[in-house]
């Protein structure tokens, strides 16, 4: 009875070992790689989804590379000048671009100079997460459902508006493409992020935000927003009931919103793979995992030769959505 009792004990050791050493290993750092302290530019402002998950990861990153990683707010024209700017910057790393749709495959045929060119100027790493587009109102609002806001746009002098982190952002488009669809036209208000835009909802400003679930996922469990509906159903955390544009009728509106890391093209090829396994390492630590599912996104964490081509194929199909949407840089 004493010897199994003593390999049970021992064999739930081996087991608790076995299940924290994913987590806590380290992984093995190259020769000349990394020696100091590495950059996530996010190219929105604080408060939003790309800020909130570059800080996420750049915590959980730090302790597998052994030096500190930092987080730098580049924020303007619509994601553009900050990653004109991580474009820029010495291929050796250390700087690391925290990007996502809108920014990679819109802003470029958007504008007439984004200032640069995705598949020229970067290197894709990893595709981190993967979520759909929200509409919110403020509690207060009149609004409660989807059809009952474009209803009320549909029969009010002047219409209603809504907020979007930027103009030409992916949440832009989706909702330029709903309007155009059911036939409303609605006022577009564009903000340098989610941040600003949700600041203005909840003080009356605006009528509707349209943004990524992250960015708004404390002021939904807080009470403070209401969701009236999402792109599509991959839907969790306290988005999980929400009624999906399918659902309201509205089809062909499956609109993905995802995050991924990207460094200058140029960056040596052993970097680009020991960054990739470090951040997908990473985006799979359980605390991680959980801070990303409440915030209404699901972990990908891909390889870089399936997200290379995932920012192929979104970028043909957003181009063409551009062009067809009439949509333009303002």
């Amino acid at each position: 009875m004493k010897n199994i009792s003593g390999k049970r004990i021992a064999l739930t050791l081996l087991i608790t070992g076995l299940s924290g050493l994913t987590h806590a290993q380290t992984l093995k750092a190259l020769p000349d790689f990394p020696v100091q302290a590495i950059t996530i530019i996010s190219p929105f402002p604080p408060g939003g989804g790309n800020d909130s998950l570059s800080r996420v990861l750049a915590a959980e990153l730090q302790t597998i590379v052994g030096q500190p990683v930092v987080v730098e707010n580049k924020a303007g024209a619509g994601g553009n000048l900050g990653t004109a700017q991580a474009a820029r910057v010495k291929a050796d790393g250390y700087t690391l671009l925290m990007s996502q749709t809108s920014i990679i495959a819109v802003n470029p045929v958007m504008y007439a100079n984004a200032g640069f060119e995705p598949q020229t100027d970067f290197q894709p790493l990893t595709q981190l997460t993967a979520a759909p587009v929200v509409f919110v109102v403020r509690a207060e609002s009149p609004y409660q459902t989807l059809n009952e806001y474009l209803l009320a746009a549909k029969n009010k002098t002047g219409g209603l508006n809504y907020a979007t982190p930027g103009n030409g952002t992916l949440s832009h488009l989706t909702t330029a493409r709903l309007s155009k669809q059911v036939g409303v036209e609605l006022t577009h208000i564009p903000y340098r992020g989610a941040g600003p835009a949700a600041t203005d909802l909840l003080g009356g400003q605006v009528d509707m935000l349209v943004t990524s679930p992250s960015s708004v996922e404390s002021l939904v469990s807080s009470g403070k927003l209401r969701v009236l509906a999402a792109t599509n159903a991959n839907l969790i955390g306290v988005f999980k009931n929400v009624p999906t544009l399918k659902i309201l009728g509205i089809e062909n509106m499956e609109v993905v919103d995802w995050y991924g890391v990207f460094v200058p093209k140029a960056t040596p090829l052993a970097r680009v793979t020991y960054l990739t396994e470090a951040i997908r390492q990473a985006m799979r630590a359980p605390a991680v995992i959980a801070k990303v599912n409440q915030g209404g996104s699901e972990v990908i964490a891909s390889d870089t030769q399936a997200f290379v081509k995932k920012v192929g194929d979104e970028i043909k199909e957003w181009t063409a959505v551009v062009r067809t949407s009439g949509v333009k840089a303002e």
